[in-house]
């Protein structure tokens, strides 16, 4: 662990800049889901508390460089104070004048909101001037924003290397479970990969099958691995063209000693629609589709779950949008839960559509840690390094 935690810091009459992601989603002007602006409400108090004065930066939407008054933060301003329960500044520019004297107005245990990030062009393109602008305008830098983290931007990755640097409590928390899981984690190790395709994830099967003691893969990656081995597929969502592919990422779990977990038993149906007529199967016939896993396939993750000591999961086993293709994802997230609970394993799970699937399966709280920060969590799992973690360590 080469960075620093907030308790590491000295945040008495300083002013800290502090990125943090609330980019949330906004219906008819208002804040339609605050779990973002709640999640960086530790980081603001402690500050606060310790005497500082908070400065937050942050983006919203892609306003690619120019002023776009409708990806203004200062929509976001009513939710953030409700969140807090006390007034939150705003200046009308991240940098310059209107930062300047917004926060030469505020009290220690203040916080201040600044305009837009992206709103200038430097921010995407790590301008060193634009990180230089930023860090005049504080003395400590705290980065409580991972989901941006895989992001090489002025805000994020530039400024901790101008002034004193740490992780918020955001950040300290997810690296500290990242850590757990893939960096020195109990073992043995299973890893879930689902999703629609095997082209979207390549770089991912090809880090975990070096990493992990046993890989699941489910949803429609599952067939184009079960065609690759001459299975049929009937009309199912498929990478025919990857074949290939795909035999060279089991032949390399042969060599690593990584045992892949395909699909045993599948339910199939002849349309995609809610309660569409379904049946369990071994083999797909020519003129249907794969929507699940079947149950014999679940009774076999269970059984590698009951085994290992730390999960990864990212992507679903099926088409857990609708019912009854939802069962293979709910029955395994739920024992995955149980064992977490029990105090057998170590449970991490990142990824919008492996979250949804967790939410709707009624036990994302039950796992040890859940990631919401999408192409960060990503990347992290592909073994990529992450610009703004590497920043708060050098």
């Amino acid at each position: 662990m080469g960075w620093k935690s907030l308790d590491a810091m000295d945040f008495a009459g300083k002013t800290a800049l502090v990125r943090v992601d609330i980019n949330v989603p906004i219906e008819n002007g208002r804040v339609s889901d605050a779990t973002r602006i709640k999640a960086v409400l530790p980081t603001i108090r402690h500050i606060a508390a310790a005497g500082g004065k908070v400065v937050l930066l942050a983006h919203f939407g892609r306003p690619k460089g120019k002023v776009v008054p409708e990806m203004s933060l200062a929509q976001v301003r009513p939710a953030l104070e409700a969140a807090l329960g006390h007034p939150v500044g705003f200046a009308e520019d991240c940098i310059g004048l209107p930062a300047k004297r917004v926060i030469a107005a505020m009290m220690p245990g203040d916080v201040t909101l600044l305009e837009n990030t992206r709103f200038h062009p430097g921010e995407e393109k790590n301008d060193p001037e634009l990180a230089a602008a930023l860090a005049a305008l504080g003395e400590v830098y705290v980065n409580d924003a991972f989901s941006a983290a895989h992001r090489a931007h002025a805000s994020t990755e530039a400024i901790a290397h101008l002034l004193p640097a740490c992780a918020g409590r955001l950040m300290e928390a997810e690296l500290k479970a990242l850590e757990a899981a893939l960096g020195q984690p109990e073992r043995p190790v299973v890893a879930i990969v689902g999703g629609a395709k095997v082209s979207t994830k390549l770089e991912l099967l090809g880090n975990l099958v070096g990493r992990v003691d046993h890989l699941v893969i489910g949803g429609g990656m599952a067939n184009t691995f079960l065609a690759a081995q001459g299975k049929p597929v009937g009309t199912s969502l498929c990478e025919h063209d990857l074949a290939e592919t795909a035999r060279t990422i089991l032949a390399r779990a042969q060599e690593t000693g990584c045992q892949i977990h395909l699909p045993v038993d599948l339910v199939v149906a002849h349309e995609f629609r809610e309660n569409a007529p379904h049946q369990v199967v071994t083999d797909c016939p020519a003129d249907a589709m794969i929507l699940d896993a079947g149950p014999q396939s679940v009774a076999a993750i269970k059984l590698v779950f009951d085994t290992a000591r730390t999960l990864i999961w990212n992507g679903p086993l099926g088409a857990f949008e609708i019912a009854p293709f939802d069962a293979a994802t709910n029955a395994v997230a739920r024992h995955a839960a149980e064992r977490t609970r029990a105090g057998g394993l170590i449970s991490v799970a990142g990824g919008g559509d492996t979250v949804a699937a967790l939410n709707r399966a009624g036990i994302a709280q039950d796992f040890t840690y859940i990631s919401t920060a999408g192409g960060a969590f990503l990347e992290w799992m592909e073994g990529k390094v992450l610009p703004g973690v590497a920043a708060l360590e050098g």
